[in-house]
């Protein structure tokens, strides 16, 4: 993997977190996510 794709994945990680952050709890609870979850789900959707 060269560094062009780590920066990709990078990048998807981040709008992935973003995007789940601005979530309300109630939101977040629907699709079975804590927001002490969002960094390993975003880590897990790479």
């Amino acid at each position: 993997m060269n560094i062009r794709q780590k920066l990709a994945q990078f990048a998807q990680y981040q709008q992935t977190v973003r995007e789940l952050s601005a979530l309300d709890n109630r939101q977040l609870n629907d699709l079975g996510i804590s927001r002490f979850d969002i960094k390993a789900v975003a880590r897990a959707a790479r």
